[in-house]
């Protein structure tokens, strides 16, 4: 079953989100028509009175490569869904190349600009542009959905890996060790540190265990650097060994997995660092915000029987005691930026290749989403494909199935079907 469908009124009121066969009604009898492709939104054609709506929760689920988005309404129904994402790795590759190519320019008797150091002052809760990105993403689809929906609650998981805690077991005592999430933290945050993977055999969709390398009976202690995850069996062959004895004949693998043990966890760090600022942005909105953990939001998942998927990761996020999926088709986005203000790219060297508008090329943008009709040729047809478009007055379009690229004419674009917003959908 797909997504519900967003409703609003000819004011642009939301209205309760509707069963997409009720909205296909709607539509065949001419009471509502398309406002927005993505998400799918339909207009009525009029002004409903006196509309009452029951509330919903936005609930979130922020992370470093995909973030989950979840509409549960007040019978605890997950209505809507959706996975962006994000694209902070490409937004630090871009950086690192224009600092190459700066650098060189400096290097080499051509535009040169003097380097600048302690001249920039950074402002209080400065984030690297990589990690803000996550957030201004997020915050950008919160808004949107708000216009959309009668959106009354936003529920996002603060905490994801209690780092500190899983160092020290004792920090706070023995009960948050013993207590109904003990063993979801230490655990999730081993399956994304571990590939989700046996660690010695490689092996993946198997029931994994939690392992320590130096066993407890060699003196090994439960600090999160000491513990990785293995089959059964694995786990019942390596007993109490020694690493070196057990991988004898395997020196590569081991030195990987003394080293992968103590390296800290990239994404994990990054989540932490952007989600008490995604929280403050959040609650700027003027809407009650309310937190989960990450064990918390696991052990919701695993209690209800739920498949392992960030926007189910979401909808598990807070304080929840029953979930019913009504959706299974959910909107896949991802964020591919406005496209870069570089008027003058340049090849690998540093060297100027070729010139570029930054201004519609008859009245269309590189990612606009349109609906071309092909009259003649290999390619005849009607296809919905984003368009690249070209100052000759020629473009290319890219179908979601079949071909790569198509070549076309402009005079072939019948009308737009998405304008480009950033990002696209699946």
């Amino acid at each position: 079953m797909s997504n519900y469908v967003f409703l609003i009124d000819a004011n642009k009121t939301p209205m309760n989100p509707i069963h997409p066969a009720q909205a296909r009604k709607l539509m065949e009898a001419g009471k509502a028509a398309v406002f927005r492709r993505y998400p799918f939104t339909l207009i009525m054609n009029r002004v409903v009175e006196n509309i009452i709506t029951y509330p919903l929760t936005l609930k979130i689920d922020p992370g470093s490569k995909t973030s989950g988005i979840a509409l549960v309404n007040n019978r605890d129904e997950v209505v809507w869904g959706m996975e962006l994402e994000h694209r902070g790795q490409q937004i630090k590759d871009a950086l690192l190349t224009r600092r190459a190519v700066r650098q060189g320019r400096r290097g080499r008797n051509t535009r040169y600009r003097q380097a600048r150091f302690l001249n920039c002052k950074r402002s209080k809760g400065w984030l690297a542009p990589s990690l803000m990105h996550r957030v201004l993403t997020i915050e950008t689809w919160v808004k949107r959905l708000c216009q959309f929906a009668p959106i009354a609650e936003i529920r996002q998981e603060l905490v994801r890996f209690d780092m500190q805690q899983m160092e020290n077991p004792e920090i706070s005592g023995v009960q948050y060790q013993q207590g109904t999430l003990f063993g979801f933290e230490v655990r999730e945050y081993l399956l994304e540190k571990w590939g989700r993977k046996c660690t010695y055999c490689s092996k993946k969709g198997v029931p994994l265990q939690v392992e320590h390398i130096i066993s407890r009976a060699k003196g090994g202690s439960d600090r999160v650097s000491n513990l990785c995850l293995a089959c059964e069996k694995c786990n019942q062959k390596k007993g109490t060994s020694y690493l070196k004895d057990f991988l004898k004949g395997k020196p590569e693998l081991e030195n990987r997995i003394l080293k992968q043990a103590k390296t800290p966890l990239k994404d994990a760090a990054a989540v932490n660092v952007t989600r008490s600022k995604l929280f403050e942005t959040l609650k700027a909105m003027e809407l009650p915000v309310t937190t989960g953990t990450g064990g918390q939001t696991k052990y919701n998942r695993t209690r209800l029987g739920l498949d392992k998927a960030h926007w189910l990761d979401a909808a598990c996020v807070g304080v929840t005691e029953m979930l019913t999926v009504l959706t299974n088709k959910i909107l896949q986005v991802k964020a591919t930026g406005q496209g870069g203000r570089q008027r003058c790219q340049t090849d690998r060297l540093g060297y100027p290749h070729k010139y570029r508008p930054l201004r519609p090329i008859h009245g269309f943008c590189t990612g606009d989403i349109v609906k071309t009709i092909i009259p003649k040729g290999v390619n005849t047809g009607t296809y919905v494909a984003r368009l690249c478009p070209y100052s000759n007055g020629r473009g290319e379009i890219y179908p979601t199935t079949g071909k790569k690229r198509i070549g076309i004419k402009l005079e072939y674009v019948e009308k737009p079907i998405h304008r480009k917003d950033g990002y696209s959908y699946g």
